[in-house]
Protein backbone atom coordinates (compact mmCIF):
# COMPACT_ATOMS: atom_id res chain seq x y z
CA UNK A 1 0.00 0.00 0.00
CA UNK A 2 1.29 3.25 -1.16
CA UNK A 3 1.10 6.19 1.66
CA UNK A 4 -0.56 9.03 0.73
CA UNK A 5 1.89 12.04 0.99
CA UNK A 6 1.05 14.85 3.80
CA UNK A 7 0.64 18.50 3.14
CA UNK A 8 3.53 21.06 3.61
CA UNK A 9 1.10 22.46 6.27
CA UNK A 10 0.91 19.20 8.15
CA UNK A 11 4.45 18.24 8.20
CA UNK A 12 5.39 21.83 9.26
CA UNK A 13 2.74 21.22 12.15
CA UNK A 14 4.55 17.48 12.87
CA UNK A 15 8.32 19.58 13.04
CA UNK A 16 7.05 21.83 15.45
CA UNK A 17 4.95 19.55 17.71
CA UNK A 18 7.97 16.91 17.68
CA UNK A 19 10.92 19.51 18.70
CA UNK A 20 8.70 20.68 21.57
CA UNK A 21 9.08 17.20 22.89
CA UNK A 22 11.83 15.52 25.00
CA UNK A 23 14.08 12.61 23.29
CA UNK A 24 12.09 9.88 25.22
CA UNK A 25 8.32 11.65 24.26
CA UNK A 26 10.12 12.06 20.23
CA UNK A 27 10.41 8.49 20.07
CA UNK A 28 7.12 7.69 21.05
CA UNK A 29 5.60 10.50 19.07
CA UNK A 30 7.12 9.65 15.50
CA UNK A 31 6.28 5.49 16.41
CA UNK A 32 2.96 6.74 17.01
CA UNK A 33 3.16 8.21 13.83
CA UNK A 34 4.90 5.83 12.01
CA UNK A 35 2.48 2.93 13.15
CA UNK A 36 -0.52 5.09 11.90
CA UNK A 37 0.71 4.78 8.36
CA UNK A 38 1.55 0.97 8.55
CA UNK A 39 4.08 -0.37 6.58
CA UNK A 40 6.81 1.97 5.55
CA UNK A 41 5.45 4.05 7.82
CA UNK A 42 8.52 4.05 9.77
CA UNK A 43 10.76 5.29 7.06
CA UNK A 44 7.74 8.22 5.77
CA UNK A 45 8.53 9.16 9.39
CA UNK A 46 11.76 9.86 9.52
CA UNK A 47 12.63 11.14 6.12
CA UNK A 48 9.68 14.17 7.86
CA UNK A 49 11.25 14.24 11.11
CA UNK A 50 14.64 13.84 10.24
CA UNK A 51 15.43 11.13 13.08
CA UNK A 52 16.68 7.92 13.16
CA UNK A 53 15.47 5.69 15.44
CA UNK A 54 18.92 4.65 16.48
CA UNK A 55 20.85 7.42 16.88
CA UNK A 56 20.65 9.46 20.44
CA UNK A 57 21.69 12.51 22.07
CA UNK A 58 24.34 11.36 23.68
CA UNK A 59 26.14 9.47 20.85
CA UNK A 60 25.41 12.43 18.32
CA UNK A 61 26.15 15.64 20.97
CA UNK A 62 30.04 16.53 20.34
CA UNK A 63 32.07 17.00 23.42
CA UNK A 64 28.83 15.75 25.94
CA UNK A 65 30.38 12.74 27.43
CA UNK A 66 33.45 14.93 28.02
CA UNK A 67 31.64 17.99 29.43
CA UNK A 68 29.78 15.59 31.38
CA UNK A 69 32.85 13.50 33.52
CA UNK A 70 34.45 16.71 33.83
CA UNK A 71 31.11 18.44 35.90
CA UNK A 72 31.35 14.61 37.57
CA UNK A 73 34.90 14.86 38.44
CA UNK A 74 34.64 16.39 41.91
CA UNK A 75 31.14 15.22 41.97
CA UNK A 76 31.51 11.46 42.36
CA UNK A 77 32.05 8.74 45.64
CA UNK A 78 31.96 5.19 45.33
CA UNK A 79 31.72 1.80 47.30
CA UNK A 80 34.81 1.11 49.42
CA UNK A 81 33.94 -2.15 48.92
CA UNK A 82 33.59 -2.37 45.37
CA UNK A 83 34.83 0.08 43.06
CA UNK A 84 32.94 -0.79 40.22
CA UNK A 85 29.85 0.64 42.46
CA UNK A 86 30.07 5.10 42.07
CA UNK A 87 27.72 7.37 42.37
CA UNK A 88 27.20 11.36 42.08
CA UNK A 89 25.92 13.84 44.49
CA UNK A 90 24.41 16.33 41.76
CA UNK A 91 20.99 15.81 41.11
CA UNK A 92 19.86 15.25 37.59
CA UNK A 93 18.63 19.18 37.15
CA UNK A 94 22.05 20.65 38.51
CA UNK A 95 24.00 18.44 35.88
CA UNK A 96 21.57 20.17 33.74
CA UNK A 97 22.80 23.07 35.04
CA UNK A 98 26.14 22.58 35.47
CA UNK A 99 26.54 21.85 31.37
CA UNK A 100 23.68 24.57 30.06
CA UNK A 101 26.62 26.79 31.68
CA UNK A 102 29.32 25.32 29.15
CA UNK A 103 27.20 25.97 26.31
CA UNK A 104 25.23 21.99 25.66
CA UNK A 105 22.09 22.07 26.18
CA UNK A 106 20.37 18.78 27.02
CA UNK A 107 17.17 17.42 29.26
CA UNK A 108 17.30 15.17 32.60
CA UNK A 109 16.51 12.10 29.88
CA UNK A 110 19.99 12.46 28.72
CA UNK A 111 21.48 12.79 31.98
CA UNK A 112 19.84 9.74 32.78
CA UNK A 113 21.28 8.10 29.74
CA UNK A 114 24.81 9.22 30.29
CA UNK A 115 24.41 8.01 33.91
CA UNK A 116 23.76 4.59 33.09
CA UNK A 117 26.31 4.79 29.90
CA UNK A 118 29.05 5.98 32.48
CA UNK A 119 28.29 3.14 34.90
CA UNK A 120 26.70 5.51 37.83
CA UNK A 121 24.83 3.93 39.90
CA UNK A 122 21.61 5.33 41.62
CA UNK A 123 21.90 6.26 45.41
CA UNK A 124 18.91 6.14 47.94
CA UNK A 125 19.28 7.60 50.71
CA UNK A 126 18.07 6.03 53.80
CA UNK A 127 17.62 7.23 57.53
CA UNK A 128 17.95 4.72 60.17
CA UNK A 129 15.59 5.97 63.25
CA UNK A 130 17.04 6.01 66.72
CA UNK A 131 15.85 2.57 68.48
CA UNK A 132 15.31 0.61 65.83
CA UNK A 133 18.66 -0.93 65.39
CA UNK A 134 19.96 -4.52 66.96
CA UNK A 135 20.36 -3.38 70.55
CA UNK A 136 21.88 -6.54 71.64
CA UNK A 137 24.80 -6.41 68.80
CA UNK A 138 25.24 -2.53 70.12
CA UNK A 139 25.42 -3.36 73.38
CA UNK A 140 27.87 -6.42 72.94
CA UNK A 141 29.82 -4.02 70.88
CA UNK A 142 30.01 -1.43 73.28
CA UNK A 143 30.92 -3.69 75.97
CA UNK A 144 34.13 -4.92 73.94
CA UNK A 145 35.02 -1.16 73.46
CA UNK A 146 35.16 -0.83 76.79
CA UNK A 147 36.85 -3.71 78.21
CA UNK A 148 39.80 -2.90 75.79
CA UNK A 149 39.71 0.34 76.86
CA UNK A 150 40.09 -0.93 80.07
CA UNK A 151 42.78 -3.17 78.85
CA UNK A 152 44.78 -0.51 78.10
CA UNK A 153 43.95 2.52 80.42
CA UNK A 154 45.34 -0.42 82.89
CA UNK A 155 48.70 -0.40 81.24
CA UNK A 156 49.13 3.24 81.15
CA UNK A 157 48.35 3.25 77.11
CA UNK A 158 46.56 5.79 75.32
CA UNK A 159 43.06 4.72 73.78
CA UNK A 160 41.94 6.62 71.12
CA UNK A 161 38.33 5.53 70.72
CA UNK A 162 36.13 7.13 67.27
CA UNK A 163 32.43 6.27 66.46
CA UNK A 164 31.20 7.31 63.12
CA UNK A 165 27.98 7.17 62.77
CA UNK A 166 25.57 9.87 62.64
CA UNK A 167 28.06 12.41 64.27
CA UNK A 168 31.79 11.73 65.00
CA UNK A 169 33.45 11.15 68.75
CA UNK A 170 36.54 11.50 69.42
CA UNK A 171 38.11 10.41 72.59
CA UNK A 172 41.50 10.35 74.24
CA UNK A 173 42.00 8.75 77.53
CA UNK A 174 44.96 7.43 79.60
CA UNK A 175 48.54 8.83 79.94
CA UNK A 176 51.87 8.46 78.20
Amino acid sequence: MKIKAYTQEIKAQMINFYNSLSEKDRRRYAAIEAIKLGSNGDTYIRSILHCDDRKFVIDEMKGLNEAFLNVLQNHTAGSPMDETIKWTNLSRHDIVEKLKEQGLIVRTTVIDQLLRKHDFSPRQAFKIEAGKKNISQRDEQFKNIERLKQEYTDKDNPVLSMEINEFALVSITGSN
